[in-house]
């Protein structure tokens, strides 16, 4: 049978902020939800692209020249190689889209930075 899912409602029992869950995958890539809430450490993805879609609340992407403002129900995709600051001033609920291979801070590891093995925790 082919699970239907409810990211709302999977992205409503996370217990970790910054720490993505992997719902499902579709062919390289991996979708995911989180809660956030406050700031993620600046942070780029040299290979992958990454597709934020906000579910709840909104979120602040400060870039080197700019900043993107996401409310409910609005989505952008930031691109490979640019470098981002997910900030959350309430607290928000996102899905994701990345590939398998895209690190959860590209090359900056901080204490919330997850592998993908924690990513693939179930909820």
């Amino acid at each position: 049978m082919i699970p239907v899912l409810t990211p709302t409602d999977a992205a409503t029992r996370l217990d970790e902020l910054w720490s993505p869950r992997v719902l499902a995958a579709v062919d390289d890539a991996l979708v995911k939800v989180a809660k956030v809430h406050g700031s993620l450490t600046w942070h780029s993805h040299a290979d992958e692209d990454e597709l934020f879609y906000v579910l709840r609340g909104s979120l602040r992407i400060e870039l080197e020249d700019g900043v993107v403002e996401l409310d409910a129900g609005q989505m952008c995709v930031v691109p490979k190689g640019v470098r981002h600051h997910p900030v959350a001033d309430e607290e928000c609920h996102l899905l994701l889209v990345e590939r398998r291979s895209t690190r959860h801070t590209g090359d900056e590891v901080t204490a919330q930075t997850r592998s993908l093995d924690e990513q693939l925790r179930p909820l």
